[in-house]
């Protein structure tokens, strides 16, 4: 498995990193207790960043767990924005609910229990963001999904890019497989530019730029 960020500048993240608020914290020392996948703070603090900046209003997250991406969101949102998250577990669903009502933030938090793919097709878009955390083997098929319920001009970021460094082994194995045909098929798509940032797991960033816009 290789390393996406050398050690020392990872441990240099660790120290120059600003404090996160108290749910924030809690959530990391969960995942970190019961080892469970999370975006971490630093990818955490770039998609508050691209919601921002991109005056989102509306997310909807493939994949949320117990809300932890889903509350860096929310942090970026105005008054009467919404995250649409999605887990299969409905544990996650009231662990989330809890954790955003604490925040004082329950009213941005639309959360569905159900097959992720299955669950986002029932639900009426255009979004802002299309945030994506899957199954790495239904990877491939998030892109038509996102492609849409996108708004031209909107994102779809998507999560371990990189996969622990395993996109550049041999013998891939289905989950790898998965993430491979993924970046392949993205990259060549023409409804999107996109780009993967080399951050924590790998972070593909897509802008949506609709069929209509001539690539250079």
């Amino acid at each position: 498995m290789t390393a996406i960020i050398d050690p020392a500048v990872e441990r240099y993240f660790d120290e120059i990193r600003g404090r996160r608020d108290d749910i924030l914290q809690e959530m990391e020392t969960l995942a970190e207790e019961k080892n469970f996948p999370i975006v971490g703070p630093d990818v955490g603090r770039l998609l508050f960043a691209l919601a921002r900046f991109g005056g989102a209003r509306r997310v909807l997250e493939l994949g949320s767990g117990y809300g932890y991406s889903a509350y860096w969101f929310a942090k970026a949102l105005p008054d009467g924005a919404e995250v649409h998250c999605i887990d299969s577990r409905a544990d996650h669903r009231d662990q989330a609910e809890n954790y955003f009502k604490r925040a004082g933030m329950s009213a941005r938090l639309r959360f569905h229990v159900g097959e992720a793919l299955a669950v986002a097709r029932k639900i009426a878009g255009p979004f802002d963001i299309v945030f994506n955390d899957i199954d790495k083997e239904h990877y491939p098929e998030s892109i038509e999904l996102a492609a849409s319920l996108l708004r031209d001009g909107g994102l779809f970021v998507t999560d371990n890019a990189l996969w622990h460094g395993k996109v550049t082994e041999p013998d891939p194995d289905a989950p790898t497989q998965g993430v491979l045909e993924f970046n392949r098929r993205l990259a060549s798509d023409p409804r999107f530019e996109s780009v993967v940032l080399p951050l924590r797991d790998g972070v593909s960033v897509a802008v949506k730029i609709g069929t209509k816009v001539r690539r250079e």
